[in-house]
């Protein structure tokens, strides 16, 4: 059992790798570059706040009931996050896979799971719950970000992957709660 388990996991290191390398090859454009950091650095916090800070004032109860949602969400993934990151403590791509550069800075030393991804899924969910038509806008926006975070080298595919995992559970927990 113990073989096929390390025999299993060396797979899918080794897939992460070629999947990593395979989307940081889009990071030869530097229009995409640029739209892909921009969307990253958007979603490193102030979309997310300005957000937060504007619906009570411009959208009455339903908006600062979904801020407070956002609010909620955003400190419960914190939490998740920090917690998982320190356990893990996965080099990034850029550490640990020749020809993988970062193409922007890191906020962090460590890449599983995908914070960015994590807080756009949850956020993205969480404001669409309470404005369908805003799911036209956050959806795509949220894969931008899950999409750059690879891209830059920054995250492989499964830092992805479960930092959206999380990003849906935690955003339906947090409306089933209320």
């Amino acid at each position: 059992m113990q073989v096929w388990l390390e025999r299993t996991r060396a797979r899918w290191v080794d897939r992460d790798r070629r999947w990593v390398t395979a989307c940081h090859r889009i990071a030869q454009w530097p229009l995409v570059v640029l739209t892909l950091v921009l969307a990253s650095r958007l979603a490193d916090g102030p979309l997310w706040y300005a957000l937060i800070a504007l619906l009570p004032l411009t959208a009455g109860r339903t908006g600062t009931a979904c801020a407070l949602q956002m609010l909620g969400v955003g400190l419960l993934n914190l939490a998740i996050y920090r917690y998982i990151k320190q356990r893990t403590c996965r080099p990034r791509p850029f550490v640990a896979c020749p020809g993988i550069r970062a193409c922007t800075a890191a906020l962090d030393d460590f890449s599983f799971p995908s914070g960015h991804t994590l807080h756009a899924v949850a956020f993205s969910i969480v404001l669409a719950y309470h404005y369908p038509w805003a799911a036209w806008i956050v959806g795509p926006f949220a894969l931008l970000v899950a999409a750059s975070r690879m891209v830059l080298g920054l995250h492989y595919p499964s830092d992805v992957a479960v930092g959206a995992a999380i990003g849906v559970a935690s955003a339906v927990l947090v409306l089933m709660v209320n």
